[in-house]
Parts: C-alpha cells; structure tokens; sequence
C-alpha cells in the first residue's frame, strides 16, 4: 500500500518496544505531515534513537502499528527503505575514501547505474559546496564538510523523507547554521525532515512541530511556541511614555510595574485571543501604550517541568 498524495509522511499508533525487562517504548503515537519538520526530543535514554532505528527498519517492534510512506517496515521493509534517508549521530562517511568516492558508494548501493550515479554524485558535491573537496580523502574534511558530506550521502537516492539523528553534534556554530539552512532548503523541496537533536535551540529554530518523549511515553507535542506556553511564567512587558500612564494601566490592569523603567508586566501566554483581549482593555480604557513585548518561557524551561531534566543529552 502506497502514501496517498495527503496522508501522513510518517504514522505510528501505540509503537512499543522492551529490550529483555527494559521498557524503551510504551505505547507511543506520532504523526508526521509531509513536507515538515517533526522534532523528537527528551533527556538521555528517553529512547528517541530507538524510534528513529524503528522507523527506519534498522529494528523491529514489539507491538503497534507503524506506516513510513504508506509502508509497513514490518512487511514493506523495501518501500520504507526506497522512500527515505537517515543520517544517523556518528557519521557513515568513510574516511579512507575521497567525497565523490563516498557519494558513488552510495549510488551502486541504491542501483543507480554508473551515469546516472556520477550525475548525483556531481550535482550533491555542488549543493553542498563540497566541489574543491570532492577528490581528498574524508579523513581530511572538517566536522562540518563531514556532516555536510553525510547528509549529501543520505539524499543519493532522492528520499522523500529523511530521519536526522543528532544531525549537528560537535558542530561549531557556523556549521550548525549551515546544516540549518540546508534542513530549511529541503523543506522547501517537499522533503519531510523527522529530526532527533540535544540543542533545543536547534528544535526551536526549526521544528514545526516537536514530541516530547519521557520515560518512554509522548508527554507533550505541539508548536515551539504551543510547548512554551505549557510551562507557567511567561508575561507581557508594556512600557509607557510616563508613569501618569503607567498609574492608570496598573490600576485598571493589576501587574508588576517599575516606575523607572515606565514598565508593567501583565501575567499571560502571549496567545492572539490574550493579546487582543488585553488590546480591546486598552482601548476602553483610553490607555495609550508606547512599546508592547511578549515574552515566553524558552525550551529548556519546558524540559525542566516536563522531564524533570534542563539538558537534552543523546540517547
């Protein structure tokens, strides 16, 4: 059974995994639309690797039901392998040979043909800015050209969707961005990204959408900003021209206020409906405010009460 044009990139109901005594998986759901970026993530051991092996037929499953394409990794291994990429937390680049050696390895592997495995070997090194690279050997690349040169590997066969395991790890900053953009780029393309990662700014600057997995369960899933506003402490700064304004808005509105700094800061999510019911108060009561700002608590604030843990570490 094939995806339909509409239907889920990736679709798993009640996924559950044990290894010997050890439950890894206790009955997880996700669902991931195409053409987005799904966000796995939680403290070391939650067991977000596992998902990621599972997924991609790497492992088996000890109960659930599981579609990747369309496909069943159970019993349409095949068509779960011929739809997707993985790049998994250590890089699959071999050292000994050159970057347009790697990328045709993985072209014979995919059944390319010899022509048409140099012409995606050809056109990756360019899109990857790996061209004045491509004839040293990989064990002369650097963290980011060996990333960036692991992920060209994985879209040799032009996947539909691509499973990123801890994709920037080691990574200095400039090649962290890098990757980013390429992620970005992707999407833009159709491709449908499920992302494992340990820097919640990564899963922030990213995700459309993030599953956070505990203990093995799905403790919460939404938006970045849906995420943030589970966790209590985010307010709105109003600041005022003059503390006769300022006087005025802290009666009508409760709030802390710093007359030095002109500001008031009213308890609230940040959401559009209390946002513009704050508004439609200013407006009746005739307050003139100069600078409006939200502000939210950030990821690691989320993990800290959903996990009981303020770093995400590998798993």
């Amino acid at each position: 059974m094939s995806s339909t044009a509409n239907g889920p990139a990736i679709e798993a109901s009640g996924l559950r995994k044990a290894f010997g005594d050890q439950v890894v998986l206790d009955g997880i759901d996700l669902r991931v639309s195409q053409g987005t970026i799904f966000s796995l993530l939680g403290p070391n051991g939650a067991g977000k690797t596992t998902t990621v092996q599972i997924l991609s037929t790497l492992i088996g499953f000890d109960g659930g039901r599981i579609r990747v394409a369309g496909h069943d990794p159970r019993t349409e291994p095949d068509g779960v392998r011929a739809a997707i990429g993985v790049t998994g937390q250590f890089s699959a680049v071999d050292g000994l040979l050159t970057g347009e050696e790697n990328l045709l390895l993985m072209a014979d592997l995919h059944h390319l043909g010899r022509r048409t495995g140099r012409q995606r070997a050809a056109e990756l090194l360019g899109r990857f800015d790996l061209v004045d690279a491509a004839r040293k050997t990989a064990n002369t690349y650097s963290g980011g050209m060996r990333r960036r040169l692991d992920l060209a590997m994985s879209l040799i066969g032009e996947p539909r969707i691509i499973f990123l395991d801890e994709p920037t790890t080691g990574l200095d900053p400039r090649s962290r961005r890098t990757v980013w953009q390429i992620i970005r780029e992707l999407v833009t393309g159709g491709v449908t990204i499920f992302l494992t990662t340990q820097y919640l700014d990564e899963a922030d600057q990213l995700a459309d959408r993030i599953a956070v997995l505990d203990k093995g369960t799905i403790v919460a899933e939404g938006s970045p900003a849906e995420l943030k506003r589970l966790v209590p402490g985010g307010h709105i700064s109003l600041r005022f021209t003059d503390v006769h304004e300022l006087g005025r808005a802290a009666r009508e509105l409760g709030g802390q206020r710093d007359d030095e700094a002109l500001t008031l800061q009213i308890p609230g999510d940040g959401g559009v409906k209390s946002l513009r019911a704050l508004l439609d108060r200013f407006d009746a009561a005739s307050i003139d405010v100069d600078e409006l700002s939200v502000h939210t608590p950030d990821l690691d604030d989320v993990f800290l009460a959903l996990t009981g843990t303020s770093k995400v570490a590998a798993s």
